[in-house]
């Protein structure tokens, strides 16, 4: 899995048509694993501002508008590819337009786990 970090407020400075070249750039990326036979998903994340966090505190939930964490990056979406190696999967990473801007945001790579059948 691809989590991919970026910083909100930088996305909110985007020019439309930046925005447009940002959206072509991922899709481009979706298309191509797509293609390959990798892709299992992607989706991008609305803002922190509608995030909902849950902690439970003496057994009960206690609920907390926004994220989890205060951080200069926030969770801005994730890809899900079933590369062979973690060198296909960096290579992947660094294609995804996020990781690319100016250095500016990042892509976790993190292996999924696989539930055990019952």
């Amino acid at each position: 899995m691809f989590l991919i970090y970026s910083r909100e407020t930088d996305m909110a400075g985007l020019s439309p048509a930046d925005m447009d070249e940002l959206r072509a750039t991922h899709r481009a990326v979706m298309d191509e694993t797509r293609a390959q036979g990798i892709f299992q998903g992607a989706e991008p994340l609305h803002p922190t501002a509608t995030a909902t966090t849950v902690r439970m505190n003496g057994g009960k939930p206690l609920v907390l508008d926004g994220p989890f964490a205060e951080t200069k990056e926030q969770l801005a979406g994730y890809y899900i590819l079933d590369c062979k190696d973690l060198d296909e999967a960096i290579e992947w990473a660094a294609r995804i337009p996020t990781a690319c801007k100016g250095g500016e945001g990042c892509i976790e790579i993190r292996p999924i786990m696989a539930l055990p059948s019952r």
